[in-house]
């Protein structure tokens, strides 16, 4: 009688090995989550680098239309940053990137600003389509 009852308690729980198993595998469930949501977080930031890059281009075209400026004219980041500009403070990159403004009017097409990636010297947040800039 009384191994039958011990068989009855043994047969109902988990070992230690079959609970270290389970936690395992949910600590690798739970890694694999926190990589995605790395990666959209990353997204999300160089996307909103490049938005704004499109907003500091609209401000270019917008001073260069009510000063009447012209392709090649002077214009540096203090005629548009500044109590009283387009932004009163200096637009940061999200994603730790340092942005390159221009010294000139751009050409159409061409953006006033460049977002130099942190990680990679070589490359920058630029959208792929500047065809109406």
């Amino acid at each position: 009688m009384r191994s039958q009852i011990q068989q009855k308690a043994r047969l109902k729980g988990m070992t230690l090995i079959e609970i270290t198993v389970v936690i395992g595998a949910l600590l690798s469930l739970i890694s694999v989550l926190f990589v995605g949501v790395s990666a959209f977080k990353s997204g999300s930031d160089r996307s909103k680098c490049l938005v704004q890059t499109s907003q500091i281009q609209k401000a270019v075209r917008a001073r260069q239309n009510m000063y009447e400026l012209r392709f090649g004219d002077s214009l540096t980041k203090d005629d548009l940053v500044g109590p009283g500009r387009a932004f009163p403070n200096e637009p940061v990159c999200n994603a730790f990137g340092t942005y390159l403004w221009g010294t000139t009017v751009p050409h159409l097409g061409t953006a006033y600003v460049d977002c130099q990636d942190p990680d990679n010297s070589e490359e920058y947040h630029y959208p792929q389509d500047t065809e109406g800039w």
